[in-house]
């Protein structure tokens, strides 16, 4: 894989990211999926390797780590990855599923905002994995979910491990 200084755990695969490949259940093997905040790809890469008849959503703010997905979907051999700006997702498209380190560094309200666009975008009876550290909000974040999120969503720990909570959101 190609990485870069300036993205997210440019070295490795980091540790939040390994808990949740580890501790969520088989991709869809059809439909959309998405990786929000993407980064260089490890999570956009798996589930397109996964499922190779799915397309994955591959969404970043950050236009380096975009190209760099891109690289190694290449390298991979890999043409359903759609590595893109969250603006360019087409407002139609609904998920099967959704898989995210995300971004909690961006504060509570950037952070809000991006589950409250996304998270409705799943289609009905699927689930949205999430990984967050527990010493950065994973609890209260799981609140806030349960508190934000219309009725038709539930949310729930999956996994602990390593000092990460993974979320599991479902739609019904």
């Amino acid at each position: 894989m190609t990485t870069a200084g300036g993205i997210f755990s440019p070295d490795r695969v980091d540790v939040g990211t390994q808990v949740l490949l580890a501790n969520t259940p088989p991709a869809p093997p059809g439909g959309n999926l998405l990786d929000l905040g993407c980064g260089w790809g490890p999570i956009s890469l798996s589930l397109a390797l996964e499922s190779p008849h799915a397309t994955v959503w591959a969404v970043d703010v950050n236009d380096r780590a975009l190209d760099l997905v891109r690289r190694n979907a290449h390298d991979l051999g890999l043409s359903n990855v759609n590595a893109v700006r969250p603006e360019d997702v087409p407002a139609d498209i609904t998920f099967m599923g959704i898989r995210s380190n995300p971004p909690i560094r961006v504060g509570k309200d950037e952070l809000h905002n991006m589950l409250l666009q996304w998270l409705p975008r799943l289609d009905p009876d699927t689930d949205a994995w999430l990984v967050v550290q527990k010493n950065l909000g994973s609890d209260s974040l799981h609140r806030w979910m349960e508190g934000a999120l219309p009725s038709h969503f539930s949310v729930t720990r999956a996994a602990t491990n390593k000092g990460y909570r993974v979320l599991r959101v479902r739609r019904r």
